[in-house]
C-alpha cells in the first residue's frame, strides 16, 4: 500500500519530523513474504517527495522507488529478526548499500 500524509517541513533530523512532516509511506512485501515499510520524510528545505511506484507494482532489488532532496530522510521499518548491516551515522548509497538481510 501507499499513503501520503500532508504536514509541516521542520528539520528532518528531529524525532518529531516522523509524525509532523509531510511524508509518503510505502508498505512492501518481499517475494519471501517479509513485510517492510519505508517512509519518505520531507525536511526543512526539501519540500517535495517523489514516489515512482504505485500499489501492485513489483520492485527489483536496488530499484529506486522515489526521491527526496536535501536534508530529508527515509525511515525504514523491518521485522525484529532482521540482520542489520549498517550502523547509525554510516553513509549509505542508493541502489548500492545493503541495509539489512532477512533471516532464511
Amino acid at each position: 500500500g501507499q499513503w501520503y500524509f500532508p504536514g509541516k517541513f521542520i528539520n528532518a533530523d528531529l524525532p518529531k519530523a516522523s509524525l509532523e512532516n509531510e511524508r509518503n509511506a510505502l508498505w512492501l512485501r518481499t517475494a519471501g513474504g517479509v513485510d517492510v515499510t519505508c517512509v519518505q520524510v520531507a525536511g526543512l528545505i526539501a519540500k517535495r517527495i517523489l514516489c515512482y511506484v504505485k500499489p501492485g507494482d513489483h520492485l527489483m532489488r536496488g530499484q529506486r522507488f522515489g526521491f527526496i532532496r536535501f536534508g530529508s530522510r527515509v525511515d525504514t521499518y523491518l521485522p525484529l529478526d532482521t540482520k542489520i548491516k549498517v550502523s547509525i551515522g554510516d553513509k549509505v548509497y542508493a541502489t548500492l548499500t545493503v541495509l539489512a538481510e532477512f533471516p532464511q
